[in-house]
């Protein structure tokens, strides 16, 4: 039955751990893969999830299912920190919320919701956007396209473009977009631009498929997802994919979740009904343990405020090293050509630079970052970000 498959490339960030993790330079520097690090380089367990791990363990009495659409009290902690106490989706009994095996888990079921009720459509992507995006809804079968989103040579939006292609996507199709701290780009819409892209949403009568997965690394909680809310009050119908791995560092254990919001209550409740059967083909149940953390936090008065705490000091940690490492660009190559990254949000920043440029950063400095030349900001730190600048100021004119 096998013999006819070849050995496939491995994923793009897979493989560039894989070849970070051969290198025996003392000098390495890993740009590439997406998650939090601290000054000591690792990736931290919060303090607040290690007391409400500790919590939960104690007080388990069963591994038995929990429920399909995952926790009660977690789908209504996940409604209220992403759309607010007082949306009106929420006030009109519009949104209904399912727990899912992390944002991945959220955007797969969403593509497959999104196939079951109208499969012509297609699905208007960021051009760029998060590497695994694509694969995760078009191996749904649904058909991509590609919207204008950032010139990575001249560091800025690409806003008017993108309403021009969007206005004339058909009625009915899907825009997918980010809530906040764009991957790969950094580059965020501001207020303005979020309410005149829900008017044109609302009047062209196309579908948001939001994707908030790194709410909290821009401003606060509540910054970080207006723009989701003002689209969310403006449409009559939007799917929302949500993660914890970032804002919870929760990445091993999975949690997520999709929050589909219908035209009335009886459309909610269809619409549920489809998530659950999807979700069932293809996990049957959400895993527990992480959610189970995350709501023993969000329950808790101190354990939330120890969190809050926390996230912004990861916050703090990026917005830290993207000041040095313009800082020391600057420096090195004696210009404002890097400021940009001053201004941007969140994780990641792409560079700008080429295909061949990365690859002389990693075979001749050993910095490691993905082909387009995206570089998760949380791998700087204060020891590496003049070696950092100093390659890519000899190497981007080489």
């Amino acid at each position: 039955m096998f013999q006819q498959l070849s050995r496939l490339s491995p994923d793009a960030i897979l493989g560039l751990m894989a070849k970070y993790r051969a290198d025996p330079s003392t000098s390495k520097v890993d740009l590439g893969v997406g998650v939090f690090r601290d000054l000591s380089g690792n990736t931290p367990v919060l303090a607040c999830v290690r007391r409400a791990e500790q919590a939960v363990l104690a007080a388990q009495t069963t591994k038995s299912y929990v429920a399909a659409a995952g926790r009660e009290e977690f789908n209504s902690a996940v409604e209220e920190m992403v759309l607010g106490g007082a949306h009106v989706a929420r006030r009109d009994r519009r949104t209904r919320t399912v727990q899912a095996p992390g944002g991945c888990g959220a955007l797969r079921v969403g593509a497959e919701l999104i196939r079951a009720a109208a499969p012509a459509v297609s699905v208007h992507v960021s051009d760029p956007t998060w590497g695994n995006h694509i694969p995760l809804l078009g191996s749904s079968g649904l058909r991509l396209d590609r919207y204008p989103y950032y010139d990575a040579a001249k560091h800025e939006l690409r806003f008017d473009a993108m309403l021009e292609r969007l206005d004339r996507a058909a009625e009915g199709d899907v825009v997918l977009i980010h809530g906040c701290c764009h991957n790969p780009t950094g580059a965020d819409l501001d207020p303005a631009q979020w309410q005149a892209l829900a008017q044109l949403l609302t009047r062209r009568r196309l579908i948001p498929f939001l994707d908030i997965a790194y709410q909290g690394f821009a401003v606060d909680l509540d910054q970080d997802a207006a723009g989701v809310r003002l689209v969310a009050e403006q449409v009559p119908e939007a799917l929302i994919a949500v993660s914890f791995s970032k804002n919870l560092g929760l990445y091993r254990e999975r949690v997520g979740a999709l929050i589909i919001i219908g035209e009335n209550e009886s459309r909610a409740d269809a619409m549920l009904s489809h998530v659950l059967q999807i979700a069932r083909g293809i996990y049957s149940m959400p895993p527990d343990h992480g959610a189970a953390i995350a709501t023993h936090i969000f329950a808790n008065p101190a354990l939330k405020e120890e969190w809050l705490r926390e996230l912004a000091a990861m916050r703090t940690r990026i917005d830290d090293m993207r000041e040095l490492l313009a800082t020391e660009l600057r420096r090195t190559t004696g210009g404002a050509d890097f400021d940009f990254i001053r201004k941007q949000r969140g994780m990641f920043s792409l560079l700008g630079v080429s295909t061949q440029v990365v690859e002389r950063l990693r075979d001749k400095h050993h910095i490691y970052m993905l082909s387009d030349s995206r570089m998760n900001l949380a791998g700087v730190m204060p020891h590496n970000a003049g070696y950092v600048a100093e390659a890519v100021a000899a190497e981007r004119l080489a």
